[in-house]
């Protein structure tokens, strides 16, 4: 076994692949009664933090949840849900209401009928790197973060409060570091719930903390090119070939080798989003001995090829004025 991994966080490391690329963020002000149905989001993790008053988050499967001040509360899958001065007040839809564009992403949507005012801060955001990606999608369908209840949470609340006075006011560069604080609560947030919740301990997290298992997931992170094979992994972690075998499979539920494979495909999809490089680079970073076979493996996984992906990125690439 290798010893430069000994003392390595395969779990930490996950962690430190979760920077965000924000779709949109906005500063809210609401009046009772009021209520607000926001659209599903594929691939876009949703959050929302009351500065002042309080509202309703509920979606299909849970049941209504109370936010005030100094709460936090992430929806991971984007999925459709609804904001409200009570449950029983008729939602409008968010797209269907005018808003004020302060920035590109962020904006100022005011609606009600002007009793008690609500504000918040809601966004949503998107991980592009796969390792961001595959810890996001074993999240809950919620987390909510109570700043109070936890005597760690101090600088939560602090946060908040700086949030909550930027979003009042918005004096320059208010919008940026709104964005940037609603940001580092997110992956606060993802952490506190790995730390805390049982199920964070199964499946690939589970695999993560695993003394063995977790640190051949980190070999294939950082080096996907190498050309690995069971038995070259079962030896970095000094475990049999057919006890490895298992292992992996138990923990993550799936071979290595097609672990490997994917791992690949989705490092390849977000270089073809983020750079404009030849394909022959991009098989070469991989581990493929030809773009051939870099294109054919691509399209079994992805079902589309690289040049689809790479097109589709340029053409929703935002213009240059």
């Amino acid at each position: 076994m290798n010893d430069q991994w000994v003392s390595v966080d395969p779990l930490g490391e996950a962690l430190h692949y979760l920077r965000l690329n924000g779709v949109f963020y906005t500063r809210s002000e609401f009046s009772e009664p009021w209520a607000l149905a926001l659209p599903a989001m594929p691939d876009c993790l949703m959050f929302h933090v009351v500065t002042s008053g309080r509202c309703w988050l509920e979606d299909e499967e849970a049941g209504p949840r109370l936010l005030e001040p100094g709460v936090f509360a992430l929806v991971p899958h984007g999925e459709g849900h609804r904001l409200s001065s009570a449950p029983e007040v008729r939602a409008a839809a968010l797209f269907d209401l005018p808003r004020e564009q302060v920035s590109e992403r962020y904006e100022i949507l005011r609606h009600g009928s002007g009793g008690a005012v609500t504000h918040m801060v809601c966004g949503a955001v998107r991980f592009d790197h796969p390792a961001a990606r595959q810890l996001a999608a074993h999240l809950p369908r919620r987390i909510v973060i109570e700043a109070w209840s936890s005597p760690q949470m101090d600088w939560i609340r602090s946060t908040l409060r700086l949030m909550a006075d930027e979003a009042a006011q918005l004096r320059p560069g208010g919008e940026t570091l709104v964005t940037r604080l609603a940001d580092i609560l997110v992956i606060q947030a993802i952490r506190s719930w790995i730390a805390d919740a049982p199920e964070a301990r199964a499946g690939w997290l589970g695999a993560l903390r695993d003394k063995q298992i977790g640190r051949a997931l980190l070999l294939i992170h950082r080096n996907p090119a190498r050309t690995w094979t069971v038995v070259s992994l079962a030896a970095e972690v000094a475990m049999s070939r057919a006890a490895f075998a298992a292992r992996f499979a138990e923990l993550v539920g799936e071979s290595p080798m097609r672990y490997l494979a994917k791992w690949r495909m989705h490092l390849a999809r977000m270089w073809l989003r983020q750079e404009n490089v030849p394909l022959s680079d991009l098989a070469g970073r991989l581990g493929y001995q030809s773009e051939a076979a870099f294109n054919r493996a691509f399209k079994r996984f992805m079902g589309v090829t690289p040049g689809q992906v790479r097109r589709q990125a340029e053409a929703s690439a935002p213009q240059e004025p």
